[in-house]
């Protein structure tokens, strides 16, 4: 019971997260250049850019060069490089934004905050996001399809997310757009097995720092079948599928995780050497169990996503 209040009391600090946001047109679509006021928010980690883009034409509607653009026409950028715009703004941050938390301190103290993202509403990058549509049914469509690849990891079958009703699907997504913990919650707990019952497998997405000289913004991201729980005589979780209270398993923690996907970032289980797993913007510890990571700490979409921070 302790423990359920613990990852409970987690999960409500995730929800709370916030970022404060800075937002400038493109200047090359304002009339007046790069005099454009700045829009300026805070935002919560888990929300997606997409629901800001309303709000944003409205705010930019006397600016724009062209005024005929919808606000689904709405892309947003980081230092020229295009954002996907079905990841989390938190993730997003994390990816490109955020200061390693041991050597800098908190987000708050961070040199990028507010982080000063640019707005386009014109040459939308084809090769690199797909079109938004201004009734946000495919906003929707890549959120739910994200939730039931997670469904499917965590219980071996879509069928629960595949059973919701109508209003549970659709609730699902308000419920995360409007940060909505009570009514997140209530769905959510549909689709998770009960804390007696162990996930068949963990839904987490590892993304990997682009080389220093890397000309390419494409992100790197490592994902496998990770078990629950591993076997005590061999940490090797790709060969390991050991049942919840064997005595010879033992919990999978976000360590065993890292050493046995990428053991020559994380050649220990135990201790961060040459790099860091971050999430949320704060350092995971490494004897954490990484189911207990996802019950507390997964986004809205059921997923861990993990940014690994290179040291020194």
């Amino acid at each position: 019971m302790e423990t359920q209040i613990s990852l409970s009391n987690i999960q409500r600090s995730v929800w709370e997260g916030q970022l404060p946001l800075e937002i400038i047109l493109a200047p090359a679509e304002s009339r007046t250049f790069d005099q454009t006021d700045s829009y300026l928010i805070s935002y919560p980690r888990l929300s997606y850019l997409p629901s800001l883009l309303p709000k944003l034409r409205a705010f930019f509607s006397s600016s724009l060069i062209d005024p005929n653009v919808q606000f689904n026409d709405g892309w947003f950028s980081f230092e020229g490089v295009p954002l996907k715009w079905h990841y989390p703004v938190g993730l997003l941050y994390d990816l490109y934004a955020g200061a390693d938390p041991a050597s800098k301190g908190t987000d708050i103290t961070n040199e990028f905050l507010p982080w000063r993202l640019t707005v386009h509403f014109n040459d939308w990058p084809d090769e690199e996001l797909v079109r938004l549509d201004p009734d946000g049914l495919v906003m929707n469509d890549a959120f739910i399809n994200s939730v039931k690849e997670a469904d499917f990891l965590r219980n071996g079958t879509a069928k629960g997310i595949m059973s919701l009703s109508k209003e549970d699907s659709s609730g699902l997504w308000k419920a995360v757009e409007g940060v909505d913990l009570p009514s997140f919650q209530r769905i959510s707990n549909i689709l998770l097995p009960p804390p007696s019952q162990s996930f068949r497998n963990i839904p987490i997405r590892i993304f990997l720092p682009l080389p220093p000289d890397s000309d390419s913004p494409s992100l790197k991201v490592v994902q496998s079948p990770l078990p629950p729980f591993i076997q005590a005589s061999n940490l090797s979780a790709s060969q390991s599928s050991a049942v919840k209270g064997s005595p010879s398993s033992q919990p999978q923690t976000m360590g065993t995780a890292l050493h046995s996907l990428l053991p020559n970032l994380f050649p220990s289980r135990r201790t961060p050497v040459l790099a860091k797993p971050v999430l949320h913007g704060a350092v995971v510890p490494m004897s954490a169990p990484i189911e207990e990571v996802v019950r507390s700490s997964a986004y809205g979409d059921g997923w861990v996503y993990v940014v690994v921070r290179m040291m020194g």
